[in-house]
């Protein structure tokens, strides 16, 4: 049993995280800002998240960018699962100070705590991000395997989305292992990089052990269904629930690697109990990349509501065109396998979603912002 402090652990994973590890007798400590983006203007009563580990967890109020509030929460733990951070590849890119200072300054003032005072930890986990991979790994003909650049916006106004080498070859899509480029096209990659990064150098000049996860699309019942910059399923779930339209960006054949919560929470407790996940980088996905499309039209046929959905060949500044996860790595050290797929990760997110208060759709306030900075094209 061991005392295990969860950085934005009242969050979508973190909360889910958790109640798991509760059940496994483990004594949780959560810090949390409780940020009104995602749990709304009183969380008590606005946020399932919040209201699920409400009074069964040592629960502090307070943010990652506090020295204080990291001193308070550190003591006595033994493990710390850091996932606090700003996310959303959109919304970075013109909240560059708010995402460098929570998610590196951050991430900086918990390990200048740890070099510089005694304390039990042994282990941290932190949330790493597909995103950092870029625009991930390809195959070109006669070159072998190749990490693209990231596109350029003449050729996606001209319509052109796939992925092209130097020489313009046509590149095949691969599964991006952990040995893979790295090279983030978003500033909420560049932070997710460095946390990693900071985590992975200093916890072994400290004796703790560092694991980092770098997870694709997480999705599932739970996750905010309010917030207008992250969560496509989310997004498209309260469109098509308001009977709104759905505007797909680019083809709309731009895919993601969609992993259930159960499969994220679960891989995330074996790199906390297993010692053979000690200093080691994992993916965390289902191996599967779907399209955009077909997340839209499983979800207009899950709702039973017609909404008409339009391809526009717009874009965002800093989106991937593809990336699913290699999980060669976490099933042959962790004995790692996902268990839920889309079909079935979709019938219960749906599911769950039916149940909830169909919430305000702000989406075209997101976008709105973004074509103001320019970064919608």
């Amino acid at each position: 049993m061991k005392n295990i402090l969860i950085t934005g652990g009242a969050g979508f994973i973190g909360s889910n995280l958790a109640l798991k590890l509760m059940e496994k007798g483990h004594r949780i400590t959560v810090l949390d800002n409780l940020s009104k983006q995602i749990h709304g203007e009183d969380p008590a009563f606005t946020s399932p998240l919040f209201k699920s580990i409400k009074d069964k967890v040592n629960f502090i109020h307070g943010t990652v960018t506090s020295r204080e509030d990291w001193k308070k929460a550190l003591e006595n733990q033994n493990v710390i699962v850091h996932f606090a951070a700003e996310t959303g590849t959109g919304q970075s890119m013109y909240c560059i100070e708010k995402y460098t200072e929570v998610n590196i300054q951050g991430t900086a003032i918990m390990l200048d705590i740890l070099a510089n005072n005694e304390n039990s930890v042994e282990k941290i986990v932190i949330a790493s991000s597909r995103s950092i991979y870029g625009e991930g790994k390809y195959k070109h003909p006669t070159k072998g395997i190749v990490y693209p650049s990231h596109r350029k916006e003449q050729n996606m106004l001209a319509g052109n989305f796939e992925l092209t080498y130097e020489d313009e070859a046509i590149l095949e899509l691969m599964a991006t292992d952990e040995n893979s480029k790295i090279h983030p096209s978003s500033v909420y990659g560049i932070t997710k990089q460095n946390q990693e990064q900071m985590i992975m150098t200093v916890c072994p000049t400290l004796g703790i052990s560092p694991v980092a996860f770098r997870y694709q699309n997480v999705y599932g019942p739970g996750q905010s269904l309010s917030n207008p910059y992250t969560g496509i399923l989310s997004i498209f779930s309260t469109q098509i629930r308001n009977n709104n339209p759905i505007q797909i960006f680019e083809d709309g054949k731009e895919t993601r690697d969609f992993v259930f919560i159960d499969d994220v929470v679960d891989a995330t407790i074996l790199g906390i109990e297993k010692e053979a996940a000690n200093g080691q980088v994992f993916n965390v996905g289902t191996g599967v990349a779907t399209d955009v499309l077909e997340v839209a039209n499983s979800l207009i046929l899950a709702y039973d509501i017609n909404v008409p959905v339009t391809v526009t060949g717009r874009f965002r500044l800093g989106d991937i065109r593809h990336n699913y996860a290699d999980l060669t790595k976490i099933k042959s050290l962790l004995g790692f396998e996902p268990k839920v797929y889309f079909k079935e990760g979709i019938e219960k997110f749906s599911n769950w979603v039916l149940k909830q208060a169909i919430q305000e759709d702000h989406l075209g306030k997101s976008l709105e912002e973004m074509q103001k900075k320019g970064l919608l094209k």
